[in-house]
């Protein structure tokens, strides 16, 4: 078996000659991006070569590049998919569902995954890292748990998930952990949907954790209305090493956070804050600014909100660009809430199109868009991206609504870092970003 990462390398041309069948992961939307391009190389020159989607992101597509897409609970179908090719007994009799004559299958039998193969990986200081107080540390993934117990109508899992979450045994993350320390890892990124979605499975995970690598620093995914509901398990986390935690804020309005049904509020947002720095970790917020549903003033609220909850050094430069995806089966959809705003299917985007009532703003997320990756390869300070989106809102929306004052952050809602120096990781595109094109073209020709 041989693993290409076509994030960090192309597949080559003796790889792709030699496979006798292709599995192609796909956990988030740039995966999926990645992996299309990639399947059109190969079925341009060997049409016949099997090849496999599977994860988050699979079923949740149109194309007919694949001969099956797997997603949820992947492993063991996958491996039933190879054994059937070596047999020759691939069909479409067996599958759960079809989509335009391609098998689909979504399973979330509940399975003990063996230990992942990390050695046909690149090395770890290709990937991201962590960065703190102005070091950088070798950082490794995994996941405690699988799924979701909420269904965010904007979020792909609860299309698969449906509410309903898959736990790691404690022994295989802990071997995994293992390996990734053997590999160099200081620090180990949780990348769970939502890491408390089972609290007594994370209280356990984090103990096991902590008790086995002492010396090891962490960061977990969480909900706000999960920060607020089981507060009281975040300071055993920050005195057994977790540094930050990304929470999806997404919106400065009320109404948008009802519409993508995040079972929040804005004031909520606020009190995470405070709970998270009282427990000694930083929130790293994920935002979501242009819907269809946003106004000008949105934006001003959304920018306010992250100088006064002392944010600035906390979001990554896409996040003030992110633009809604709306892929196949996704819950908004059928919410009622995108009736009049969807234009056509884009295949090329593997979503529905959409144009928000407020033209400035389309032609504001593409700047933004545009700062994010210049501020990424130019190593931009946190104050610098802040003014420049800060003034490009101005500029974009100056005729109707006035930006005030840069506020000052609310007492007890300060860090007590530095703003360049808080923690986080070195690779700051999210699942929900969409690809720029240099990601597209790197991956490189089959």
């Amino acid at each position: 078996m041989r693993c290409a990462d076509l994030a960090q390398e192309g597949l080559d041309a003796e790889t792709a000659c030699w496979a006798e069948a292709v599995g192609v992961s796909v956990p988030m939307h740039t995966a999926m991006r990645l992996a299309v391009e990639v399947a059109r190389q190969l079925r341009s020159e060997r049409d016949g070569l099997p090849i496999a989607l599977y994860g988050l992101y699979a079923t949740l597509n149109e194309s007919d590049l694949f001969d099956i897409a797997i997603s949820g609970e992947y492993l063991s179908d996958l491996v039933s998919w190879v054994d059937r090719l070596e047999r020759s007994e691939v069909d479409d009799r067996d599958d759960d569902r079809n989509r335009g004559g391609r098998p689909t299958v979504v399973s979330l039998r509940r399975e003990k995954p063996g230990l992942p193969a990390r050695h046909l990986l690149p090395p770890l200081d290709r990937y991201a890292k962590l960065s703190l107080c102005g070091e950088e540390r070798l950082a490794g993934y995994v996941e405690a748990s699988h799924g979701c117990a909420h269904r965010c109508r904007h979020c792909p899992v609860p299309v698969v998930y449906d509410g309903r979450t898959r736990l790691v045994h404690e022994d295989v993350l802990l071997a995994d952990v293992d390996q990734l320390v053997r590999m160099g890892a200081r620090h180990i990124t949780f990348g769970d949907p939502d890491f408390l979605n089972g609290p007594h499975h994370a209280r356990r995970q984090v103990t096991a954790f902590h008790d086995a690598f002492p010396e090891l620093t962490f960061d977990i995914t969480v909900k706000v209305e999960h920060i607020l509901r089981y507060r009281n398990l975040l300071p055993d986390f920050g005195r057994c090493g977790c540094l930050f935690a990304v929470s999806a804020f997404e919106s400065a309005d009320d109404d948008t956070l009802r519409r993508l049904d995040k079972g929040h509020s804005v004031a909520d947002e606020l009190e995470a804050v405070a709970v998270l720095r009282k427990a000694g970790i930083e929130p790293r917020p994920s935002l979501l600014p242009f819907t269809p549903w946003t106004r000008a003033e949105h934006l001003v609220d959304l920018i306010d909100l992250v100088a006064r909850a002392d944010l600035i050094g906390n979001v990554d430069p896409i996040q003030y660009s992110i633009r809604l995806l709306v892929p196949p089966g996704s819950l908004l959809l059928t919410s009622g809430h995108l009736d009049g705003y969807l234009d056509y299917y884009d295949p090329g985007q593997l979503g529905w199109t959409w144009r928000s009532s407020d033209p400035r703003l389309d032609a504001l997320q593409q700047r933004l868009a545009d700062m994010a990756s210049s501020a990424d390869t130019g190593h931009w300070s946190a104050m610098e991206t802040y003014e420049f989106v800060r003034q490009a809102v101005a500029e974009a929306i100056s005729s109707d609504v006035r930006l005030g004052s840069l506020p000052d952050p609310e007492e007890h809602l300060r860090s007590t870092y530095e703003m360049d120096l808080r923690p986080r990781l070195t690779e700051s595109w999210f699942c929900c970003a969409e690809p720029t094109a240099q990601m597209i073209s790197a991956q490189g020709g089959a």
